[in-house]
């Protein structure tokens, strides 16, 4: 992608933005718009056009959860929301990624991590912490196989896509994935489109949620 990096900054405590601001314009990523509430994020959205939000859960007039849903559904613009907060609870994880979030972080995240993640998830890549991607496991880990391989049919994937498939549930990075498989980074962002395509789905989180629902990774199933 050409052009500088874009972020919107949305959470409740001044502080809070005006840390993150500068970590993001230390590394040379443009914060076009701040907001303090759900409302005025969904606005700066509309406004700016960004390419990345990060995105407070609670605060408020309207939380960060709604707001996520409003910018998913209200345009073609290819804007990402990366969830922030504090609170490392269950029913916020599936909360964002069902509204439609690309990542989920802890605050306690390091500056460094912070701007590779938003780097990430604007390059159309998702992103779960490694204590996330534990907890969705249990969350959505299948009670009954047969109804669960009901959910979605995973046959037009080749065996190749499948492990690749098994791999990002397990929350290999493409070029984690790339180290493991012996292969190009190339081949596998070509793997991962291919998948994405074929199940339907908008990025790595849905692909993650899609392995979890349909037992092709279990509690305990991971490495």
């Amino acid at each position: 992608m050409s052009g500088p990096l874009r972020v919107v900054i949305a959470d409740d405590q001044a502080l809070v933005r005006s840390g993150f601001g500068m970590i993001l314009a230390a590394d040379g990523i443009e914060v076009t718009g701040e907001a303090a509430n759900g409302a005025e994020a969904v606005a700066a959205v509309r406004r700016t056009r960004p390419d990345v939000v990060l995105m407070d859960i609670r605060m408020p007039q309207m939380d960060g959860l709604e707001a996520t849903r409003q910018i998913m559904a209200g345009g073609s613009h290819e804007t990402r929301v990366l969830i922030l907060t504090t609170y490392d609870l269950d029913h916020y994880v599936y909360a964002a990624l069902t509204a439609g979030a690309s990542g989920f972080l802890l605050k306690d995240v390091s500056p460094e991590h912070l701007v590779a993640a938003v780097r990430l998830v604007r390059s159309g890549d998702a992103l779960l912490a490694p204590t996330i991607t534990r907890r969705l496991v249990e969350r959505f880990a299948p009670r009954d196989a047969a109804k669960a391989a009901l959910h979605r049919d995973l046959s037009e994937l080749t065996p190749r896509e499948v492990e690749v498939l098994r791999l990002i549930a397990a929350g290999l990075s493409n070029a984690e994935l790339a180290d493991r498989l012996t292969l190009s980074p190339t081949t596998v962002k070509t793997h991962v489109a291919r998948i994405l395509s074929k199940l339907g789905l908008r990025d790595r989180v849905q692909a993650v949620v899609v392995a979890y629902e349909t037992g092709l990774v279990s509690p305990g199933g991971l490495q």
